[in-house]
């Protein structure tokens, strides 16, 4: 794969010059709790799953845990002002389950309900508008060593445990999420032992996505009920799935990976059913009203998208399709992702045709193995480059016609990079996870530039 130079060396060569955004659009970063948070064991927090798969041999590269991440735990004040000095609207975060309910449900942890207290009220005080994710892949252990995802009863666990959120937060924090990737931590718990809880089983991973499916559509209930003008969303990544090589025996392996990866979720929650390879298989699991439980009313869409994604014939996986690699000469950047901007582009204008709703892009982003030089400056081109390019391709699906409505970097901080360990950096603020000191990029800069320029124009 080439190391996209060419196409990054000419960012913002697209056609057509940026429309005005929205007045009120939004400008933001996003992080989640198990990969910055740290003190893993301290003030009451319970094991979560990824806690568990950081100590299963092979469950993440060298051996790397969560268990100190960025410690914002104890730094979230530095952090918050970091996130005041690039000038955002928001912060989307998550909140971690086992810190607030150590075992899931029943005793709540209060050290842990009070330090989100604290971070929401932080936030508040710098200008800055709280994103509360309700779940972004930490499920407690306790809850799964009952059957996780794949019992159905999670999904009353998972709405208890949000009404505890909304009471607690509600009268603060307006702008709710209910999960960050659905395809992502059950395809790759469930089906393709990747995360956590890192299962190879075809029944639990269909369980599992209708289980979830259930406990997305009882949070947004929860949530209209308990925190009045709330504004409820769901983060999906959507990726194109293209076969590997265009060959035509990968056609029905693409077919069926995007079936999973972009439509299993979303078709359910917003159309009222799953699409149709997938509900053939899941119907055993249905029971009479699930689907009206599970397709709620939404006010927007969340779109995490990073590249398009490959599939091949995988006789050895549970679904027989496997990931296949790009082209030979496509454009990549550090962590080997492979770089299509007009493939970002489609996206946007395909969710607006399929769904017809705003669309919140909650993460965007460029990952790499940045360090500091002599003077330590990190002087992160490819990742202002990537992060223009990718800007004008979303310019381009909003003078087609896309409702988008806010951009979110992923992420703020270097953090914990789930099996990657600490190998891969999104971040825009370095953090030297041995001191963890923190030092702006040159792409924190950019961003900061770039929601100045465009507030200016509005």
């Amino acid at each position: 794969m080439s190391d996209g130079s060419a196409i990054l060396e000419r960012p913002g060569e697209r056609p057509g010059s940026p429309m005005p955004l929205r007045s009120d659009f939004v400008w933001g970063v996003s992080t989640s709790a198990y990969q910055i948070e740290g003190a893993a064991a301290e003030d009451g927090r319970g094991p979560s799953i990824w806690d568990t798969r950081c100590r299963t041999a092979g469950g993440v590269v060298n051996g790397d845990t969560g268990d100190v991440a960025c410690d914002h735990y104890h730094r979230y004040a530095e952090d918050i002002g970091l996130m005041r000095g690039l000038g955002v609207d928001a912060y989307r975060f998550s909140v971690a389950w086992p810190r607030v309910l150590p075992r899931g449900r029943g005793a709540v942890n209060p050290a842990g309900l009070d330090f989100y207290d604290r971070l929401v009220d932080t936030v508040l005080e710098a200008g800055i508008e709280p994103w509360l994710c309700v779940y972004h892949w930490d499920l407690p252990q306790a809850l799964h060593d009952l059957g996780g995802w794949a019992n159905r009863d999670c999904a009353g666990w998972y709405a208890d445990y949000t009404a505890l959120l909304a009471r607690r937060y509600g009268d603060r924090v307006k702008r709710w999420i209910t999960f960050n990737e659905f395809s992502v931590f059950t395809l790759f718990g469930y089906a393709i032992p990747w995360a956590a809880p890192g299962i190879t089983d075809r029944e639990q991973h269909l369980r599992a996505i209708h289980h979830v499916n259930l406990a997305h559509g009882a949070g947004v209930d929860v949530i209209r009920v308990l925190v009045p003008g709330a504004s409820i969303g769901a983060v999906h990544n959507r990726q194109r799935v293209l076969p590997e090589g265009g060959r035509p025996e990968n056609e029905e392996a693409a077919a069926l990976l995007d079936e999973h990866w972009n439509l299993t979720f979303c078709d359910p929650q917003l159309l009222g059913h799953y699409p149709p390879r997938v509900a053939q298989a899941i119907e055993p699991y249905v029971q009479p009203g699930d689907m009206a439980r599970i397709c709620r009313p939404m006010d927007w869409f969340g779109l995490n998208h990073y590249g398009p994604i490959f599939a091949k014939v995988d006789p050895t996986r549970t679904w027989g399709y496997g990931w296949g690699d790009a082209p030979p000469d496509s454009p990549t950047y550090g962590v080997g992702w492979p770089i299509f901007p007009d493939v970002f582009r489609d996206e946007l204008l395909e969710i607006t045709r399929r769904y017809r709703m705003p669309i919140i892009i909650t993460e965007n982003g460029c990952g790499g193995s940045d360090s500091p030089d002599e003077s330590g400056t990190i002087d992160d081109q490819h990742r202002i480059n990537y992060l223009r390019i990718y800007n004008a391709a979303m310019h381009e699906a909003i003078r087609a016609g896309t409702d988008v409505r806010g951009y979110f970097i992923w992420s703020l901080l270097d953090n914990f990079e789930w099996g990657s360990g600490y190998g891969n950096r999104f971040g825009i603020v370095h953090v030297d996870f041995q001191t963890q000191k923190r030092t702006p990029k040159a792409s924190a800069r950019w961003y900061a530039d770039l929601i100045k320029r465009e507030r200016f124009r509005a």
